[in-house]
């Protein structure tokens, strides 16, 4: 079995206005990027990623994708220059082997972060998918095996003007089923902690994304107040390069503080873990990559630090990447169910994805478990 063809698909897809398009009206000189004050990150408001096809000799194909939200062209540029004659008429199923090969190529670089990262995580997916169909066993198994057959998830942001437009968005999931939610805040302590106040009066469970928002007084009022109200835990509250910022508020607070989507690798959540500067880690599988994602849960596990794997706005083949990694982590209290992108990335796919706003099942057929619509993710654009 040797890989024969790699292929790449840059993705620009059009979703629900509410989670997008109604997010930037406000912004008229929007070009494709922009950035929606108080975060200073570029936005997009299309789903952007970039999939990458693995091709075998023996007809075999493994799908992975990238967290590419913005400039998924970029991402496809190193898959296809860097990585890809690396790949060719190697064994798929010797996936870390393949991960060290990969890694390797521009690590004196400096190159084991960014863009390349997130080539990397594309790949590797891939990888595993190949490897998973191979064996005729869903990744979880490849991994170790499954800890749960359906993983709980909590709803990520309440897209919506007003607090009384959450607090009614808030119910509306809860009659779905979901029972917890992460609010994407960073305006400021008093609106943060009234949008809370708001939220929690529904009687779901609550957590507060500050988006790197604050400085240290900002997030110690912040968190001592979250505190009083019993909150689910603070993530990115810091300037994401703050590693001693963090450390001490983490051990200034009782909710625990979140860390790591701006992470790649074990070596970077070595330092965080150490430092005692998060309470509860956060890898993002589109980022990391498979292979990677589990070694990060080992070094959290040595820590006694839960992985709680985030997802950002990737579509259905990370996804899937990301439940089959939250199944195989012993300490894994909850994923990330994003409500904008989960019907844009089951529209991609010829085996949706089942579950949602409170839990997804683990999906249980070879590889992945899913497979992509090439027609449908082409003509979408």
């Amino acid at each position: 079995m040797k890989i024969v063809d790699v292929t790449t698909f840059p993705l620009k897809l059009r979703g629900d206005d509410v989670y997008l398009g109604a997010a930037t009206r406000d912004n008229p000189e929007k070009s494709d990027y922009y950035t929606r004050p108080p975060w200073r990150s570029l936005y997009s408001d299309r789903y952007e990623t970039l999939l990458v096809r693995i091709t075998c000799d023996d007809g075999t194909e493994g799908w992975g994708e990238a967290l590419a939200p913005v400039g998924p062209e970029i991402v496809q540029a190193i898959v296809d220059r860097l990585l890809t004659p690396a790949l060719l008429k190697q064994d798929p199923r010797r996936v870390r082997p393949m991960w060290t090969r990969l890694t390797g190529l521009m690590r004196e670089r400096g190159h084991l972060v960014g863009h390349q990262a997130d080539a990397l995580a594309a790949v590797d997916i891939a990888l595993w998918d190949l490897a998973g169909k191979a064996a005729g066993l869903p990744v979880h198994a490849l991994l170790g095996g499954a800890y749960r057959d359906t993983v709980p998830t909590y709803v990520s942001g309440l897209p919506v003007a007003t607090d009384a437009e959450r607090t009614a968005l808030a119910r509306n999931w809860i009659a779905q089923g979901a029972t917890s939610v992460k609010l994407h805040l960073g305006r400021g302590v008093e609106e943060d902690l009234a949008t809370f106040d708001a939220v929690a009066a529904t009687g779901m469970r609550v957590a507060v994304d500050a988006h790197w928002a604050y400085d240290l007084a900002g997030a110690l009022r912040l968190g001592k107040a979250l505190d009083a109200r019993g909150a689910w835990f603070l993530e990115a509250p810091l300037a994401p390069e703050d590693v001693d910022g963090h450390r001490e508020l983490a051990a200034a607070l009782v909710t625990p503080v979140a860390v790591g989507e701006t992470l790649r690798s074990r070596f970077e959540f070595k330092l965080w873990l150490q430092e005692r500067a998060l309470d509860l880690a956060q890898p993002d599988v589109g980022r990391t990559g498979i292979t990677e994602a589990m070694a990060i849960a080992e070094i959290a596990s040595v820590h006694h630090v839960p992985v709680a794997p985030h997802h950002s706005v990737g579509l259905g083949v990370v996804l899937a990447a990301g439940i089959h990694v939250a199944a195989a982590i012993e300490a894994m209290p909850v994923f990330e169910f994003q409500p904008g992108p989960f019907p844009v990335a089951n529209r991609i796919l010829t085996r949706p994805l089942t579950g949602g706003p409170g839990s997804f099942h683990v999906p249980t057929a070879p590889g992945l478990g899913v497979d992509v619509d090439i027609t449908a993710l082409l003509e979408d654009q």
